[in-house]
């Protein structure tokens, strides 16, 4: 048979032949928290921090040091009680941003910047030119302070090709740690996700981070596919919570990976509803009970169908275990969670046969 020119290749994973390692990138803290009526006290930005550094999270995005004196002290306590994770300030491309991140102790900073034409032209008035003199200006700062830094392209997603590569080589040239591409508005499907992340990781040699936004429901699914193009930094937030309709879920990244590509991040999911849990509680935003993962239906059945399979063996219609993660009960015994026995083995609770059939 001949090849069929227009076949497009194989959809496989780069991490999976390059044996690298997939870092995640907590925003909670700042995307999360710039949810629309979302404000978390400082005490409660620091016990999330401490949650998610505790569970093996790589690095967290602590906040904005140009929002006010408040985030600067939040932001101060996290980058100096000792966490295991690293703290990434999130700056605008601008010197005094640069110079109060320094004064929070972070790591290193985030250097956002706009690069497609919509935001250029109609949000700065300016030009491409202009956005490249401020990032320098910005990174070099950066660097003058000792900061690590990342460069992250702002609606990268609606940026022109030949720009976003433009600004992806100066990012290099600048020093920058990695490229943050932002699907900023959320208009990528994986597809899309997968062939902008390997064009840009064909044209630089930094690695690149994947930081998108759920509109249309595709944030899991879109940085998923960025990983396969070989993105080895990810951008995550507890329950998913972030700017409009949200960011790509901490819990669900790491479980995929886990479950579907047999990828472990590391990270402890044990502590996953704990975290979940207290973040709904700080941000007044329920978990819906369909949440994946999370959600407290992740393993209810009601068709009589399904919960004949399940009690039989429940790899019938449950592709992970409720212990999965988890191999021995926590300290004090599953009593210690207010759970009589191991969730697991709990059937008479989760699953409840109502009715006959059901998909």
């Amino acid at each position: 048979m001949r090849p069929n020119p227009r076949r497009a290749g194989e959809f496989e994973s780069h991490f999976a032949r390059a044996k690298t390692a997939v870092r995640l990138v907590d925003t909670t803290l700042r995307d999360g928290e710039q949810t629309a009526g979302v404000v978390f006290a400082n005490q409660e930005k620091v016990r999330i921090a401490r949650l998610l550094s505790d569970i093996g999270v790589h690095e967290l995005e602590i906040g904005s040091p140009w929002l006010c004196p408040e985030e600067r002290e939040a932001m101060a306590e996290i980058a100096r009680s000792g966490l295991t994770a690293r703290t990434l300030a999130f700056c605008h491309a601008d010197l005094e941003d640069i110079e109060l991140a320094a004064e929070c102790g972070v790591d290193g900073v985030v250097i956002s910047a706009s690069t497609s034409d919509a935001h250029i032209r109609k949000k700065y008035g300016k030009d491409r030119t202009w956005v490249l003199g401020r990032v320098e200006e910005a990174a070099t700062a950066a660097a003058d302070r000792g900061l690590p830094f990342v460069i992250s392209a702002e609606d990268a997603s609606r940026t022109t090709m030949d720009f976003l590569l433009t600004f992806a080589v100066a990012a290099e040239k600048l020093g920058a740690e990695r490229f943050r591409f932002c699907d900023s508005l959320s208009v990528l499907d994986p597809f899309r996700a997968f062939q902008v992340i390997q064009t840009i990781l064909e044209t630089v040699s930094i690695d690149v981070e994947v930081h998108c936004h759920n509109d249309f429901g595709m944030a899991t699914a879109n940085s998923l596919a960025g990983i396969r193009a070989g993105a080895r930094y990810v951008t995550v937030s507890v329950n998913g919570l972030g700017e409009r309709t949200g960011n790509a879920a901490l819990e669900e990244i790491v479980m995929a990976l886990k479950i579907l590509d047999d990828l472990d991040l590391g990270v402890s999911t044990y502590h996953f509803r704990e975290i979940s849990e207290y973040v709904a509680r700080a941000s007044s935003r329920a978990i819906p009970i369909w949440k994946a993962i999370v959600g407290t239906n992740v393993f209810a059945h009601e068709s009589g169908i399904h919960a004949d399979g399940i009690i039989k063996n429940p790899l019938t219609y449950e592709v992970f275990s409720p212990r999965r993660g988890r191999p021995d009960p926590p300290a004090g015994g599953w009593q210690a969670l207010g759970q009589p026995h191991d969730p697991a083995q709990v059937q008479g609770v989760r699953y409840r046969p109502l009715r006959p059939g059901g998909q």
